[in-house]
């Protein structure tokens, strides 16, 4: 849509400054807000960064990945899932890809943050509902980074304290 193409123009001016972005995408439910994070995913990535997509729960993670699956297939992007309910086993695999950089985007849960998660080259942090998550946990995600990479938040509901965030000028919207 126009709107889509607007804020995905201003994203992407963003992610080209020097300094770190950090914009709030605020739309209703069904607005094309994970096709606007997908782009700049995609930006990112297009430019020898990996991406993170932190989602509240294990069912969005699984819905976004099976929604983005084709797109990324499209673009030869490997991604991986990396949620609280996968075997040991498949966790280790998924955390030595991003390590290594051989994964260029993980969608998680809370299971991003764990202290074992380390990446190569972070570039471009989108956190879904985020809302749900706190300060502290989005500095936890962010700090995996060598340098301070693009932040993208997400949310359908643009509750106070996002919207005091914006205000003071934390976040673009």
């Amino acid at each position: 849509t126009s709107s889509q193409e607007k804020v995905l123009g201003e994203i992407f001016k963003d992610m080209e400054r020097d300094l770190p972005m950090a914009r709030l995408l605020q739309g209703d439910v069904g607005s094309g807000k994970t096709v606007i994070a997908l782009a700049a995913l995609l930006k990112a990535i297009g430019n020898g960064y990996q991406g993170a997509f932190m989602v509240p729960t294990e069912i969005l993670a699984e819905q976004h990945c099976l929604n983005i699956k084709d797109d990324l297939e499209k673009y030869n992007v490997n991604s991986a899932i990396l949620t609280g309910s996968l075997s040991k086993e498949e966790k280790e695999r998924v955390k030595s890809l991003l390590k290594d950089g051989n994964l260029s985007l993980v969608i998680g849960t809370h299971a991003l943050l764990e202290e074992e998660v380390e990446f190569l080259n972070l570039g471009l942090v989108v956190i879904d509902e985020q809302h749900r998550f706190g300060v502290a946990q989005r500095g936890v995600l962010l700090e995996k980074a060598k340098r301070r990479p693009d932040l993208l938040i997400m949310t359908a509901t643009p509750i106070p304290r996002t919207l005091a965030l914006t205000f003071y000028g934390d976040l673009d919207i």
